[in-house]
């Protein structure tokens, strides 16, 4: 069986000036937004020396420092932990209202095309500063925060997920005189839980670094110790602070890999 051979084509005259004036509009723009920012690096070669600097003083880490930051790293933890249960019990509704196969009507599923537009419109550190003033300083508002950054982000991959399964199974179990909460149960949720698994563990994953500058606002967490630690000049225990967060995240990540891959 002959193997067809790919053929290469230049692009004609038309195309590259299309690239060209492409080209041309993305370096104008940055040059501008360069020129509008007024960043005031005026002496760039200083930039090697003020790094070597500040590395100088965040040498060597302030090992005893370690003690102190436990309890936050394991309030991090559950903040992630818990802002990604609470955003998975959230957004399995609101995944259902936003898939076109399973929403009721046509308003409930620009219902949960807006809950899914509005939550992923909103940074995690600014919904943390809302539920700040809401709840006040601590690990809850870092929890709620997490939860409402969350809910469009499984809702939306969920619902995507939802739109591409098999409906002929669903119908199977409605023709049986199942109720709709039934259908759901056992037409729709067995067919969408490898993805379900899969994206909540990405999502704990994602969260828990999220969690890790939650303390910038107040909303608890191990970003609290690294805000206080830059506000005294401790470098080396910013240093600390620094490397327990990338061994967290480190850990994390591997294990968020692993345990995707058992339920692909």
């Amino acid at each position: 069986m002959a193997v067809e051979q790919p053929s290469w084509d230049r692009f004609d005259r038309r195309r590259r000036i299309t690239r060209f004036v492409l080209l041309l509009a993305a370096a104008v723009s940055v040059i501008a937004s360069w020129q509008f920012m007024d960043t005031g690096v005026v002496r760039p070669e200083t930039i090697p020396r003020e790094v070597g600097d500040l590395l100088t003083r965040m040498y060597p880490p302030d090992v005893a420092y370690t003690t102190r930051i436990v309890q936050p790293l394991i309030e991090t933890v559950q903040i992630a932990a818990l802002g990604t249960l609470g955003a998975l019990v959230l957004a399995i509704p609101v995944a259902l209202l936003a898939a076109e196969n399973t929403t009721p009507n046509g308003a409930t599923f620009w219902l949960g095309k807006l809950i899914v537009t509005v939550s992923r419109s909103v940074n995690t550190i600014i919904w943390a500063l809302f539920f700040v003033v809401l709840f006040g300083s601590g690990p809850l508002a870092g929890a709620v925060a997490i939860v409402f950054r969350s809910v469009g982000f499984l809702g939306k991959l969920l619902g995507e997920e939802i739109e591409e399964i098999d409906f002929g199974q669903v119908e199977a179990v409605r023709a049986s005189g199942a109720s709709q909460a039934q259908v759901l149960l056992y037409g729709v949720l067995p067919q969408v839980k490898p993805a379900l698994v899969g994206l909540s563990i990405y999502r704990w994953d994602i969260n828990i670094r999220d969690s890790t500058v939650l303390g910038f606002v107040g909303a608890g967490g191990i970003g609290v110790e690294l805000f206080r630690a830059v506000n005294a000049f401790a470098w080396q225990s910013v240093a600390m602070v620094l490397i327990v967060i990338l061994g967290v995240v480190v850990v994390t990540e591997s294990l968020s890999a692993y345990t995707r891959g058992l339920v692909r």
